[in-house]
């Protein structure tokens, strides 16, 4: 058996290789068109015109209900760790799974409301999928704080922490720097006074969303435990 068949390990498998395709694509036909600049364009920026903006809200679509199938499953998997062994909080595990749930909400949103048709749809939207994910990633990492040693590793657990920090710094950047950002066009003119605002915020909002990407690629190793192994895991301990 292929280790991408071991257990549920092809749910964030699939979810990590679809969601930067999501991004990298949209960025690349927006490019090959010459709708945006080169230069880290906001990640909204490269699906504001069609056709990128239709096939964005496609993949991003497929995007939200493989994430909301990964975190079901994780939140099955620590339920189930936590019947055998009463390390985590089952409201602890029930809340970062609803958190969960409400940033695929905010992906749902962002996909729907183009950035310049519906800029305020769009701006809660992204707002919703941000907050609420930098949350979860935070929720899980505790979550693997606690289940430690029945879950994963002491360096998978750090690494965790490692994504989540970084997710939580570069979030406040992308806000901040997006606030003095005046001019709402796709293309930017270095010499504009708020482009350095502009280009930190691109920057940071990159950051934030491949780090949720990053987080979920540390689920693979924990996917892979079926039930009856897992219970077995937990027996030997």
């Amino acid at each position: 058996m292929f280790w991408f068949m071991q257990g549920l390990c092809f749910l964030p498998v699939f979810l990590v290789i679809w969601s930067s395709s999501t991004f990298i694509i949209s960025y690349l036909i927006a490019l090959f068109r010459r709708d945006v600049d080169i230069i880290f364009p906001y990640i909204s920026d490269t699906s504001a015109q069609p056709p990128e903006s239709c096939i964005f809200g496609l993949m991003t679509f497929i995007s939200a209900c493989a994430v909301i199938a990964t975190m079901y499953a994780r939140y099955k998997y620590v339920q189930k760790l936590s019947e055998e062994t009463h390390v985590v909080s089952p409201c602890l595990n029930r809340s970062a799974l609803y958190v969960g749930m409400v940033s695929c909400l905010g992906m749902c949103i962002v996909a729907t409301f183009q950035e310049i048709t519906v800029t305020f749809a769009h701006d809660i939207g992204a707002l919703l999928f941000f907050v609420s994910g930098i949350s979860y990633i935070i929720l899980q990492t505790v979550v693997s704080y606690k289940a430690y040693p029945y879950g994963c590793s002491r360096k998978v657990i750090g690494v965790r922490l490692c994504i989540s920090i970084i997710a939580t710094l570069a979030f406040f950047p992308t806000v901040v720097c997006a606030y003095f950002v005046k001019q709402t066009e796709l293309h930017r003119d270095p010499d504009d006074k708020d482009y350095p605002y502009q280009l930190a915020s691109a920057v940071c909002e990159w950051t934030v969303a491949f780090s949720f990407i990053c987080f979920f690629f540390t689920y693979i190793d924990d996917f892979k435990v079926s039930r009856k192994h897992l219970t077995e895991y937990v027996d030997r301990l």
